[in-house]
């Protein structure tokens, strides 16, 4: 008598992978990936503060005249 498999398994090796663990591994590798980007995103961002540059006291007048900072930092 040729026995029949079993229900839930694979009729060729039974090998039947856990998609719940493998979504959980997935979704936590993402987040892993998107807060080392995030965290690299700051350090550079922190790293590369630009130096004092010249610039305008007062706002230019007519097109294309230049702006004043925001806020000195010098």
């Amino acid at each position: 008598m040729i026995s029949r498999p079993r229900a839930g398994t694979s009729a060729s090796n039974g090998y039947r992978p856990d998609w719940k663990y493998i979504s959980v591994l997935l979704v936590a590798a993402g987040l892993g990936i998107l807060i080392a980007a995030n965290t690299h995103l700051l350090y550079v961002a922190f790293q590369s503060q630009p130096d004092c540059v010249p610039h305008t006291k007062i706002a230019g007048q007519g097109e294309g005249a230049p702006l004043p900072a925001a806020r000195s930092a010098c």
